[in-house]
């Protein structure tokens, strides 16, 4: 009888194998599509979400609650200090974790040790957003998937830019990370690009992520806009108006002062485009944007 071939694949052959690059420059390979997904850093389970694959996450960690839908799983510790037991036990084929901080590799090595699949990201631009959702459209089987919401993106900081080119000016904005202690977003943070996307110009110039600052540089840069951002890194913060030394500030004489969601200005993720839709808006001016976007 002739050997018949062709007919049922072997499992083998069937396997399909994905590979990148991640932002550590290490190679993630998978035997195929991750189904079994742990994001460390919650923007990553946004844009899981945004790609309508969040039924593909399997844990969390327990400071996460976005999506929703994700309360419900189990969490696995924290960012930097992840269970590896728990995490074992959920048996995800892929972790995902961000590389803000230094320190993030040493739960990465970890993990890897204990035979698990981590891809590594660190996006600071849109350009590197965009990438790292493409990456993951690759790591998921969804690329066009991940297409069509990098398009989607795309198209909204276009429409954005479109309106803010016709502007005569280009606002200053000094964005307030923590205070007290003030810290401020630098030029290699996502928040820049949402910045510039918006049609502003970052007043501090330092080329790093997070720049220490102090009330003779702030004096000196005199910002047209101050924004302070409210969350995890800067919890309750007092307005500038009521500082000791702001009152000189021409920011404050003018009322410009914005407070925002951390997680949305400060975490790369889909809801980095509504950060700058939103302080386009506020910068540039939109009827009612003092009521509905948080300018005290």
């Amino acid at each position: 009888m002739p050997l018949l071939t062709g007919l049922v694949p072997s499992p083998c052959l069937a396997a399909v194998n994905v590979e990148i690059v991640d932002d550590s420059g290490r190679k993630v390979e998978l035997a195929g599509p991750a189904k079994r997904i742990i994001a460390l850093y919650g923007a990553y389970n946004e844009i899981l979400a945004a790609m309508g694959l969040e039924s593909r996450l399997v844990g969390r960690t327990k400071e996460d609650a976005l999506p929703p839908s994700i309360v419900s799983l189990r969490s696995i510790g924290t960012h930097m200090r992840p269970n590896v037991e728990i995490i074992l036990a959920l048996k995800p084929d892929l972790i995902i974790q961000g590389a803000g901080r230094s320190q993030a590799m040493a739960p990465v090595n970890q993990l890897t040790r204990s035979g698990l699949t981590v891809a590594v990201f660190n996006p600071t631009t849109f350009a590197d957003l965009f990438s790292v959702i493409q990456r993951l459209g690759i790591l998921t089987g969804e690329e066009e998937t991940a297409d069509r919401l990098i398009s989607s993106l795309r198209g909204r900081l276009e429409s954005v830019k479109a309106r803010v080119q016709k502007a005569a000016h280009r606002p200053t904005v000094f964005f307030e990370v923590r205070y007290p202690n003030l810290l401020a977003a630098g030029k290699r943070s996502i928040v820049n690009d949402v910045i510039e996307h918006a049609g502003g110009v970052n007043c501090v110039t330092a080329d790093k992520k997070l720049v220490r600052t102090n009330m003779e540089s702030l004096i000196s840069a005199n910002p047209d806009y101050y924004v302070v951002q409210r969350g995890p890194m800067n919890r309750n913060p007092s307005s500038p108006a009521e500082r000791p030394h702001f009152q000189v500030l021409d920011t404050v004489k003018n009322g410009r002062i914005l407070v925002v969601d951390e997680q949305v200005f400060s975490r790369p993720g889909p809801r980095s485009v509504d950060a700058v839709e939103q302080l386009s808006r506020l910068i540039h001016g939109d009827p009612g944007a003092d009521t509905k976007n948080g300018v005290r």
